[in-house]
Order: C-alpha cells, then sequence, then structure tokens
C-alpha cells in the first residue's frame, strides 16, 4: 500500500506541475492601461487669483479648511453612520466573496466521506437466489466505506484564471464605489449643513426687516393721527409688512426640508439632530483657499469613480479571455483514496485500500455559434466599457472646469451683492430721516426698504452659495478619502 500511495503522490504532483505550467498561457487579450492625454484645466487660473490668505487644506479632509466645528462634526458624524456607506461596504464584502470564489475554481476540490451500511438481502432477488447457493451465505450484510475524494480542472486555456482576475478587479471597482459614495456623503452632508446656515441668515434678515416694516408702520399711523399722513399710506405700509411677514413660511419649508435631509445623511431619523442645528443661527462660514496646481491626469488618478470605472474596463478585458478559453478543450481530474470493506475490524487493512483515478475531457467542437457569439458579445463589453471610462474622463474635467468656475464667479458676485448692500442701507436711512422730515414721500421710503429686503436677502443666499460652491470644488477634484494609502494598497 506504502509503493502505492507514493505511486499515486508523484503522479499527482506530476499532474499539478504539468497543469500550472499549462495554465501560464491564458488565451486572451492582456490588459492595458487605456492612454489619456489633456491640456491643462482652463479655469484653473481663476481659482488661483482668488484672494485667500490661509493655505488650502487638505483634499483628504477638506471639510476642516471652512474653520467650522460644527461643520466638521456633522461631516465626521456621516461618514461614521451614513447608511449609504455601510451598503457600500457590503457590496465590497459581497465582491471580496466572489472573488474568493473564481480563485478556489483554479485549485482542486477535496471531499471527505464516509458511510456505514446494513441489509438483509432478499434471496428471491437475482443476486440473492445465485449468492443464496454458496455455503456459509449470510442474507445480513453489512458495508463500511471512508476516504478523500479530490476533483479538479485543469484551467488549459486560462478561462478560469481569467474569470478569476475579472473578479478581483470588480472587487476593485468596489472598493472604488465605496470611496465614492464616501465622497458624495461627505459633500451632501456639507451641503446640506451650508443650505441651513444660509436659511438661517435669511430667516434672520426677514425678521429684521418684519421689525423694521413694523416700527415704519407705527410710524405712519402715528403721522396720521397728527394728520401728517393718510390712509393710503397706512395701507402701504402694512402691505409691506405683509410681503415680508409672507417670505418667512417658504424659507421654513426650505430650512426644514435640509434638517430632515441632513437626519437621514446622517443615518438618524428626521427630526434627531434639528434641534442640535435649528437652536442655534450659526454664521455661514468662508469659503477655504483651494489648491489649483493638479492637471487633469492627477484628478482622475484621484476621483473614485474614474478609477472604478477603469477597474471595470480591466475586468471587461479579462472577459474576453473567458470566452475565448471556450474554444479549447477542457480537461478535469478525479480520484479518490479510500477504504471499502464488509467488516469494521478491516476497514483500514491494506485488502481494504480503494484508490480510483478518472480524466475527463470536454470539447466544443461544433454548438452552431454559440462560442462565437460570446466572443463578440465580450468584445462588445470590453468596448461599450472603454467608451464609459473615456466619457467618465471627460465628465471629470467637466466638473472641475465647472466647479473652478462657479466658485470663481459666486465670490465676484457676493462681492457686489456686498456693495449694493452697503449703498442700499446708507439709502433706507436716508430716506427713513428725509420722511420722518417731511422732505420726500412714504413711497420713496417703501421702495428703499424693498430693494434692502432683496439685496439683503439675496447677499445671504450667496454667501452659501459660495461656500456650497468650494464643496462642489473639493468634489469634483475628489476629495474626501487618503490616495496615497489607497493607491499603495491598489499595488500590494
Amino acid at each position: 500500500m506504502n509503493s502505492l500511495l507514493a505511486r499515486t503522490s508523484k503522479a499527482i504532483a506530476g499532474s499539478l506541475f504539468v497543469s500550472a505550467f499549462l495554465a501560464a498561457c491564458a488565451v486572451g487579450p492582456n490588459y492595458v492601461e487605456p492612454e489619456t492625454h489633456m491640456v491643462p484645466f482652463h479655469n484653473a487660473q481663476v481659482v488661483a487669483e482668488r484672494p485667500t490668505t490661509l493655505p488650502p487644506p487638505s483634499l483628504d479632509n477638506w471639510w476642516t479648511g471652512f474653520n467650522d466645528p460644527e461643520l466638521v462634526e456633522v461631516v465626521q458624524r456621516a461618514l461614521a453612520q451614513n447608511l449609504s456607506i455601510q451598503a457600500a461596504i457590503a457590496r465590497v464584502a459581497q465582491s471580496r466573496a466572489a472573488a474568493q470564489a473564481a480563485g478556489a475554481q483554479l485549485l482542486p476540490t477535496v471531499d471527505a466521506n464516509a458511510s456505514f451500511s446494513a441489509q438483509h438481502q432478499s434471496v428471491q432477488s437475482p443476486l440473492g437466489t445465485l449468492a443464496s447457493a454458496f455455503p456459509n451465505y449470510s442474507r445480513d450484510q453489512k458495508e463500511y466505506v471512508a476516504g478523500a475524494t479530490a476533483s479538479w480542472e485543469i484551467d488549459l486555456a486560462g478561462g478560469l484564471r481569467r474569470a478569476h482576475a475579472a473578479a478581483t478587479e470588480e472587487e476593485q471597482a468596489a472598493e472604488a464605489a465605496q470611496l465614492g459614495t464616501r465622497v458624495s456623503v461627505a459633500a451632501d452632508a456639507a451641503d446640506a449643513y451650508l443650505q441651513i446656515r444660509g436659511l438661517q441668515a435669511r430667516l434672520a434678515v426677514t425678521q429684521d426687516q418684519v421689525d423694521t416694516d413694523a416700527r415704519l408702520l407705527a410710524l405712519v399711523k402715528a403721522r396720521k393721527q397728527a394728520g401728517a399722513s393718510d390712509e393710503r399710506e397706512v395701507a402701504q405700509a402694512e402691505a409691506l409688512l405683509r410681503q415680508a411677514r409672507a417670505t418667512v413660511p417658504s424659507l421654513r419649508i426650505s430650512l426644514e426640508a435640509q434638517l430632515n435631509r441632513l437626519d437621514v445623511l446622517l443615518g438618524a431619523q428626521p427630526g434627531t439632530y434639528a434641534a442640535e442645528l435649528g437652536a442655534h443661527a450659526g454664521a455661514i462660514p468662508d469659503a477655504p483657499a483651494i489648491g489649483s496646481a493638479d492637471t487633469p491626469l492627477d484628478v482622475l488618478r484621484r476621483r473614485p469613480d474614474i478609477i472604478a470605472a477603469e477597474r471595470h474596463l480591466a475586468a471587461s478585458n479579462e472577459g474576453i479571455g473567458v470566452a475565448l478559453a471556450e474554444y479549447y478543450p477542457k480537461i478535469s481530474l478525479a480520484g479518490a483514496l479510500g477504504f471499502d470493506s464488509t467488516s469494521a475490524s478491516h476497514l483500514l487493512s491494506a485488502k481494504a485500500f480503494q484508490p480510483i483515478g478518472t480524466g475527463a475531457l470536454r470539447w466544443r467542437l461544433f454548438d452552431f455559434g454559440k462560442v462565437d457569439a460570446e466572443v463578440k458579445s465580450a468584445r462588445g463589453a470590453y468596448a461599450e466599457a472603454l467608451a464609459q471610462y473615456r466619457e467618465a474622463a471627460l465628465k471629470a474635467t467637466e466638473d472641475v472646469e465647472d466647479a473652478f468656475m462657479t466658485l470663481s464667479q459666486t465670490e465676484i458676485r457676493a462681492q457686489e451683492i456686498q456693495q449694493e448692500v452697503d449703498a442700499l442701507t446708507r439709502t433706507r436711512d436716508l430716506s427713513e430721516k428725509a420722511y420722518r422730515a417731511g422732505s420726500i414721500t412714504l413711497t420713496d421710503v417703501l421702495d428703499a426698504d424693498r430693494q434692502l429686503l432683496a439685496s439683503r436677502d439675496d447677499l445671504d443666499a450667496t454667501k452659501a452659495d459660495v461656500a456650497r460652491a468650494a464643496v462642489r470644488t473639493f468634489r469634483a477634484l475628489g476629495g474626501g478619502w487618503d490616495a496615497p494609502q489607497q493607491q499603495m494598497a491598489a499595488k500590494n
């Protein structure tokens, strides 16, 4: 039995060596990352010329650059609690398991088995009729079987190896998608927070205007009692007060929507954190400096969506090899080493030892063009993935260009509106003094008041838009995760 085991072990080892050598030859094209040639961002200069004093924050945690502790807390809480991130992590686990299963297909499968059977033989059956004629025949029979079986498909054409590589690349795409979800959640949480601060500031301005219009109405009524005004002016002042009050409900609706949106981003039921942010109106943070030295290729290497698209492209390339492997024969080996005995006491004896070995060949010689269709489909999938990757790269640069221009122009607009508010504030103060002195009519005061209200409201909305444009820029640049560590992990 020892010599038989030795011969069997040598045969298995030889088969492993030959199969490993053959499997190294995998059919299909080897993946080459597509080259992307792009010129520098043409709007980078407008961002570089922004009047900022502090250095730009790291893209990995850009939200700290707003110098707002509450914003930092909101983003960190969202990254820790968001359900979309948790779902993305679960998808990564699924992809990792699929890659592990695909890798296991390259290796033999070994099963251990044991069985026991007892039978009271019928003497009327063909076997029983024949066996009962022998002396010492016993109708009670027992059988003991113990051993191990192994099966292995030799990857001659490399189809299994290509499938494993494709599954591994899909796993990497899922990891990149998870990072993309992280980037989106951080940006969405910051955007919701900034909208909340902007709406709170606009509500405060509206309340100031309501108080001012209430004082004006009281003044007009006092002048009417003194005979210096008429009912028409009272009605005009009251209409202006109603107009200011009418803007409050719409602002509160928008504020509530953003508070609820933020709660969902934080993985909580709407209303959970609203009390914390709604209790006091914080200032709208200023947009930080943003580095403009990154080239389009830097952005493409960093953005998770581009990384995921490139990994999908690599996986589709491996799919061509999987399809081409069907043109070649498939060889599988199977074997069993075990013991078979009618007596438990002799089960592990040399006489009970029972090795079995089999080999099988499968070759699709004629299938009405099914393999041809599978290869064409795989090549089409690769062409589609390549087009999608190139389109994603173009859209990434579009996002950056748009974000740069939006940030710079929104800041210019905010500066102009600030000067407009300063001028209208002086105009309104002078108009109210002139009205009290009786040198101008109430209509002039109402016009100045209305213009100031609109400008102050526009200013607060624009300040929030500037901060949101900065968030959009960080998001377009792919900020929100530690790129160097991720790239190092991918190489390993």
